[in-house]
This record gives C-alpha cells, structure tokens and sequence, in this order.
C-alpha cells in the first residue's frame, strides 16, 4: 500500500523512503516524529513547476516547520523563508538562509523584532500596522540603513472557504490594512524617508480548497495598485490546502497558477506555502499504552498527546492513524486518545482501525506541518524527537527532550 511517495507499507512495514520504520523506532523509541527529506524536495519541485509561468520566488513558511535540516534542505533547493517572528528569522539565519531571502511578516512585531530584521538585512517586511512603519522608519534611520522593502498587507474583506482559525482574510480578523488605510499611506510616503514601499502582501487564509476566494481578493489588490506604478511586487502568501484524508481529494494548483500568470504579467510574485511542502512528508509515531472498552467504545490510548501535535485539539483537524505493522482483518471503530489531562486530547475520533495490543506501534500521519512547531511541554512532558530521512539515510535531527531539560531556565 502507497500513502505518498516516500511513504508506504512493504513487507507488512511501514516505510519513510527506504528506511523501516521499526529501525528508528528500536533506537529512538516514542513519541518521534519523522520527515522525509526526499518528499519535501519534490513537493517544492512540484510547486515550483506549477507556478513556473508566473517565475514565482517560493518563500517556506517557517511556522510550519523549524526544523534546522529542512529549513537547510529547502534553501539548498532554492527556497526563501518567511518568518513570522525574531526566532524564526533566527532559525532561518541559523540553517544558512541568506537574510535577502526572507521576508518578515507578523501582525505583532516588536519593536526589538523589528530592529534585527533590520540590522540583519531581511529582503522584505510585510507591514500590517501603522505603527510598525513608524518603528521601520525610525530604526533604519537610526543603524542607518539603506530604505527598508516592505509590503503593505492587504485585508480584501474575503471570508476564504475554510476553518474559522485559518482564515485571515475577512474583515473581523485581525490581520492587515483595508483599501482605505493603504491608500492613506500611500498618499503620504514622503513620511517615511526611510521606507521602500515596493510591494503588497496579501493572505487569506490556509487549506482553501477552491481559487474563487483567493481569485477574488487577487482582483481587490490589483485594483488598488493600479495607481501605484512603483509597486511591482505580489506577495500572495500561502494557503495551497493538502490532503489529510485518505479519501480526500484536493485540487492541483494548475488552475491557479494558470490565472496568476494571466493576471499577473509585468509583477514580481512571491508565493509561502508551508503545509503543502512538509505536511505529507511528516509522521509522528506513539506507542499504545493501555486499550480500554468502556460505555460501549474502544479506546488506545497512545503516549502521544495534545503536547505532541495540537492540531486535533485546536482545529478538529483529522490525521489519518495507521499500525507501523501492516494488520489484515477486520477493524474496530476505535477512539485514539493521549495521556494528558484534557478531554480534549483526542488524536483520532473514531477511526477504523484493526485490534491494537498494548506495546504496537501506530503512526499519525500528514503531521509534517504544525506538529512540531506547535509542541508545548504542557503536563510537563518532554518534547519529542526529531528524526530525518534520506533515502537510505537517516539520523536524529533533534534529541527528545528530558526531564532536566524541563527545568533548564528555573533558578
């Protein structure tokens, strides 16, 4: 059976590339995630092709995943960054990214932020504040810098097709600027001696599964721009949706890249997809714990948890769960839980699955994105282990965490 291709069942095991499972797992034990390496390059690959007529620079959003391995993995291939705080500039700093190559955006800067992406030379700002401008200016005046790129985020107004804590785009979110705000500011640019207002940033929201709502908001913003000449540069942002159901079906970009390129000639577009380039790469794998029957339903409880992977709880997202042992024969409507103290820790809500003992091993899988960088030490648990594949390659990219290591930063 074949999930992806990096990632199938041969001779009754799972497998990441040509690595079994159950030799990382004889190493590193539970709870691990694992990433491919050779997946999140040709996921770039397939992106980049797709957008090709439109020569979009492809900018990996690094709250998807901060691993330092794909992070150096993805600018090897060409990739820039965006980054949505100090740390992640740092981390992307960290695993040799040129800093021309990342754009910082984030509807919280500080002030602090503001000024190591400016000493640091990042190649753009995503504004979504007035007040930011005010720090850009006054900062770069201050290291004396050269004047500072950045985009102004547009809010179109567009209520994208999605979960409500993805979408961004809409008016009541708290993301970017309205037509009339931008337009006040660039009515008034000779405010800001030490800004280059050479672009428009805009993003709607993530897994939409249709282009209208983004087509839509793409015609507010050329709209507006249509006065502003000396804006050349279309930072679309992210949002392209994965697949997290076996049965799911998710459209290919085809259709969108192919408007872009028609709307777009004569722009420069900038793209940061993050989930559609690791999130399929990715598993996390737990231990079954304790099976429990009660009030007429089977529950495994994994050592796995909320702490782990937090999408389930935050969002009701679902991740497909499978055995690392290929098991054949009837399966058993099960409810896959983690250990922490929350009802609200459940991985998998009713998943066919066939009888697990105490001691099998299960994968969750398309947890490539938002797992990891999402992880907390809540109940106070250790973070997981990281682990990279190559091929025939892999390694501990990040140790799990101990119990010492809890207390690293206590008196």
């Amino acid at each position: 059976m074949v999930f992806n291709s990096s990632i199938r069942y041969l001779d009754e095991g799972l497998r990441v590339d040509n690595v079994d499972i159950e030799a990382i797992l004889r190493e590193v034990g539970t709870p691990t995630y694992v990433y491919s390496l050779r997946r999140i390059r040709e996921n770039f690959h397939r992106l980049k092709s797709a957008f090709a007529a439109t020569n979009a620079g492809i900018h990996f959003s690094v709250k998807a995943n901060g691993n330092l391995d794909i992070l150096r993995v993805l600018g090897d291939v060409g990739a820039g960054f965006d980054c949505v705080s100090g740390g992640e500039i740092f981390r992307a700093l960290k695993s040799c990214a040129k800093a021309a190559d990342i754009v910082f955006a984030g509807v919280g800067k500080t002030r602090p932020e503001i000024a190591y992406a400016i000493t640091s030379g990042v190649g753009w700002i995503n504004v979504e504040n007035l007040g930011e401008l005010h720090h850009i200016d006054t900062i770069a005046a201050e290291v004396d810098a050269e004047p500072v790129r950045v985009a102004l985020r547009l809010n179109p107004e567009v209520t994208a097709k999605t979960h409500p804590y993805m979408a961004t785009g809409h008016g009541a979110a708290k993301f970017g600027l309205t037509v009339d705000v931008i337009r006040a500011v660039f009515s008034r640019q000779e405010r800001y001696p030490h800004i280059d207002f050479a672009g428009i940033h805009m993003h709607i929201g993530s897994q939409l599964g249709d282009t209208d709502a983004t087509l839509t908001a793409l015609g507010k913003l050329l709209a507006l721009i249509e006065d502003y000449p000396r804006v050349k540069t279309i930072n679309l942002g992210g949002g392209l949706p994965v697949a997290y159901r076996f049965d799911e079906t998710i459209p290919r970009p085809d259709r969108l890249a192919e408007e872009l390129a028609r709307r777009l000639r004569g722009y420069n577009v900038l793209l940061e997809p993050g989930r559609s380039i690791v999130a399929d790469a990715g598993l996390l794998l737990a231990e079954v714990l304790y099976v429990k029957r009660q009030a007429g339903q089977t529950f495994v409880v994994v050592d796995a948890s909320m702490a782990e992977l937090l999408r389930p709880a935050l969002y009701g997202a679902h991740h497909e769960v499978l055995p690392i042992r290929h098991i054949e024969g009837e399966t058993v409507t099960t409810q896959v839980v983690g250990p922490v103290c929350e009802s609200a820790d459940l991985l998998g809500r009713d998943r066919q699955l066939p009888p697990l003992n105490q001691g099998d091993k299960v994968a969750l899988m398309t947890a490539g994105a938002y797992g990891m960088t999402m992880a907390s030490n809540y109940n106070a648990r250790p973070r997981p282990a990281e682990v990279v594949v190559d091929g025939d390659r892999w390694w501990v990219s990040r140790r799990r965490e101990t119990f010492d290591d809890l207390l690293r930063f206590e008196n």
